[in-house]
């Protein structure tokens, strides 16, 4: 036992040193670094007063700028039942009780071509049907590629100088014939307002 002493030191030695890269000669790990990421600044936000062609207040709105478009949610109370064209209109103005003030739909190049669904499409205001329930109330979301609440990435700027506004329309968009879909009068307004919504 005396002569296997000394051999079962060395062992146990030599264990000690490859358990320890310091003690063998090797550089220690480092220690992981505290990550400092500073949070994302907030997303722009925007409200909308939605009113008809009395001046009352039939709703709300609100727009969130996402990272690669806008975020819409609606909500509605008092329109006709059934589906309802929706759109980005190119004006911050809505004079009842026709809203014609707001002017034509948002659009990203000259000679503005309608409808989701035509693929010769460049208006950017362009956004799905609202459906109404039979007791006068709506709510819906709504995600749309087009547009922008500042102009990021190019796409048109609905906080722009002269601002823009959201139109509810009467009647279903069909999403393919000039020059709004057949959707018919505007029967609710409301500008598009910077702002926490």
């Amino acid at each position: 036992m005396r002569r296997l002493a000394p051999t079962l030191a060395l062992l146990a030695a030599g264990v000690a040193m490859a358990a320890s890269p310091a003690l063998a000669g090797a550089p220690a790990a480092a220690a992981p670094m505290a990550m400092s990421a500073s949070p994302p600044p907030p997303a722009a936000r925007a409200t909308v007063d939605l009113k008809d062609a009395t001046g009352a207040s039939i709703g709300a709105a609100t727009l969130v700028d996402a990272p690669h478009g806008v975020l819409l949610r609606v909500t509605v109370k008092g329109l006709a039942p059934g589906w309802h064209g929706l759109h980005f209109h190119e004006k911050g103005l809505c004079t009842a009780p026709d809203f014609k003030s707001a002017g034509g739909h948002v659009h990203g190049a000259a000679g503005a071509v309608h409808g989701l669904l035509n693929p010769a499409a460049t208006e950017t205001g362009d956004l799905p049907n609202l459906y109404v329930a039979a007791d006068g109330a709506g709510a819906a979301e709504f995600y749309s590629a087009l547009v922008s609440l500042k102009g990021a990435e190019g796409r048109p700027a609905l906080l722009d100088t002269d601002g823009s506004a959201l139109v509810i329309h009467a009647n279903p968009d069909d999403h393919v014939s000039q020059p709004i879909g057949g959707a018919g009068p505007r029967a609710a307004c409301g500008v598009i307002t910077a702002g926490q919504g």
